[in-house]
C-alpha cells in the first residue's frame, strides 16, 4: 500500500479536518476516497441518476444544431440556447 506526504496551509488542513470529522472516516480513508473520486473513469452514480430529470432540457442535437447556426455566431451561447423551440 502506497503513502504519500501532504503538506497543507493552515487553513486546508483546518477544512481538512473538518470534512474529515463530518464524514466520520479516517484522514487516510478520506483523502483516498477524495483521489478515487478525482480519477474516476465514469461519472458517479448520483449523476448517472438525474439523467432525464429535466424534461425540458435540449437534447444534445438540439444543442448542436443550435451551434451550427449561424446566428450562433453573432450571439451568446445561452441566447442561442433560446432559440430552441419548446417541445
Amino acid at each position: 500500500m502506497g503513502q504519500i506526504t501532504l503538506y497543507l496551509d493552515e487553513e486546508t488542513e483546518a477544512r481538512l479536518k473538518v470534512a474529515v470529522k463530518e464524514s466520520g472516516l479516517s484522514q487516510s480513508r478520506w483523502v483516498a476516497e477524495l483521489i478515487r473520486e478525482k480519477t474516476a473513469r465514469q461519472w458517479p452514480q448520483s449523476v448517472k441518476v438525474m439523467a432525464g430529470a429535466w424534461a425540458d432540457l435540449p437534447t444534445a442535437e438540439e444543442v448542436r444544431a443550435v451551434l451550427a447556426s449561424p446566428r450562433t455566431r453573432r450571439g451568446s451561447l445561452f441566447e442561442c440556447m433560446c432559440w430552441i423551440p419548446a417541445r
